[in-house]
């Protein structure tokens, strides 16, 4: 058998995806994306919308096409959608942000992830810090960066973490706080006492606050305070977000980073190897995107809202406990009043029993925390209302 490439098995391993015989596995979201189009199944396990952008968006992307902007942009992103960024850290968050020296472009949210990691941890005694469950691409690129994971665990149903515990993981050896708020696959949204242990933490042990803020504008009762807002954490955060799910363009793959120059200019130096560039159109559309009216944005957590209440009541009639989420696509539900002891089996048969794809919350969880998932699975609702509807009726008729 060929070996595998020590790289990809360090990835591997963190992601959960060796098999027993140490061979590379499908991630269950592949598995699962598998299974829907095998069963003609309604996918909410994805998080990804059914419809279409705002115009005003797409057709930025579409002038652009044609004004001939298909060539490398510069490395570190357009300069109209770099000035875009930092007015939008500034109008929403108050955030004063240099657009040439505090802002980089890059390939969505995940290679922005990726070279912040690589570009910060410097070895095996680096210790990274997440809240579980986490989006699996967190696992693998931390082991891909060479550092140990440390987790510190969100209960249902309120997902927020224990801030003992929370204190007792981060010490000396923590190099990054890694930070997802709004939180997939929850739903929750960190309480300001959260915000404001995490910035104390990471000036105690002079770590890095990395910030995972894609579902920034997808937040339901209150509007999102990213962690760079406290002037304690303000010089050590790196900030990452992107359009995809601002603005249902998830497969542009245009995200940003916002920190210190000095971060700035470590994480380019990881960047430039990655992908260089990327999107040339994509980004001047994206800039568009980013200047529409508050109208625009708080119509964006209306219609979630709504579709989040939709499902989520529809859940609760087919006989699910619902966590009730304050932002992102997802809702968490537990299936336990169902008679279900394993997620991970009760979403395999799910696509073919109900025509419904969902996904196990153990997915996003590291091994020995599992057992307190494992009833509990995670829905999306970026899906249009018919949709769930069907989804919703499907289950209702199976379960």
């Amino acid at each position: 058998m060929t070996r595998i490439p020590g790289a990809w098995q360090r990835t591997a391993r963190g992601a959960g995806l060796l098999s027993v015989h140490g061979e590379p596995s499908p991630t269950i979201f592949a598995e699962m994306s598998a299974r829907a189009l095998a069963e003609d199944a309604i996918n909410l396990g994805q998080g990804f919308p059914d419809e279409q952008g705002p115009p005003e968006v797409l057709e930025a992307a579409q002038r652009a096409i044609g004004d001939g902007v298909n060539q490398y942009p510069p490395g570190p992103g357009a300069p109209e959608l770099r000035c875009a960024i930092a007015s939008h850290q500034e109008r929403f968050y108050g955030l004063s942000v240099d657009p040439d020296r505090d802002v980089l472009v890059t390939a969505g949210a995940t290679e922005a992830l990726a070279a912040t990691l690589l570009a910060l941890i410097d070895g095996p005694d680096d210790e990274v810090v997440v809240f579980e469950p986490y989006y699996d691409a967190y696992a693998a690129l931390v082991a891909l960066a060479g550092a140990t994971l440390r987790t510190v665990p969100l209960r249902s149903p309120g997902f927020q973490p224990d801030l003992d515990e929370l204190t007792a993981t981060v010490c000396d050896r923590t190099r990054v706080i890694l930070v997802n708020d709004p939180h997939n696959p929850t739903g929750t949204v960190f309480t300001a006492e959260v915000r404001s242990q995490i910035a104390l933490l990471a000036d105690r042990h002079d770590a890095y606050i990395v910030t995972d803020e894609v579902y920034e504008h997808l937040t339901f009762d209150l509007p999102h305070v990213p962690l760079a807002a406290d002037p304690r954490a303000a010089q050590r955060t790196v900030t990452i977000s992107s359009a995809g799910k601002t603005f249902s363009v998830t497969g542009w793959k245009i995200g940003w980073i916002v920190a210190h120059p000095a971060l700035i200019a470590a994480v380019t130096a990881v960047k430039q190897f990655l992908t260089y560039t990327s999107g040339a159109p994509f980004q001047p559309a994206v800039a568009a995107g980013l200047g529409l009216p508050d109208t625009f944005f708080a119509s964006r957590s209306a219609d979630l809202k709504r579709r989040k209440d939709l499902l989520g009541d529809g859940l609760r009639e087919v006989g699910f406990v619902v966590s009730e989420p304050a932002g992102t696509y997802f809702t968490v539900a537990d299936a336990a009043p169902l008679g279900v002891r394993d997620a991970e089996e009760f979403c395999r048969a799910l696509p073919a029993q109900a025509g419904v794809v969902a996904i196990p919350l153990t997915a996003f969880a590291s091994a020995a925390h599992r057992a307190q998932y494992a009833t509990l699975l995670r829905f999306a609702a970026c899906r249009r209302t018919e949709t769930i509807e069907e989804a919703i009726r499907r289950l209702r008729l199976s379960l």
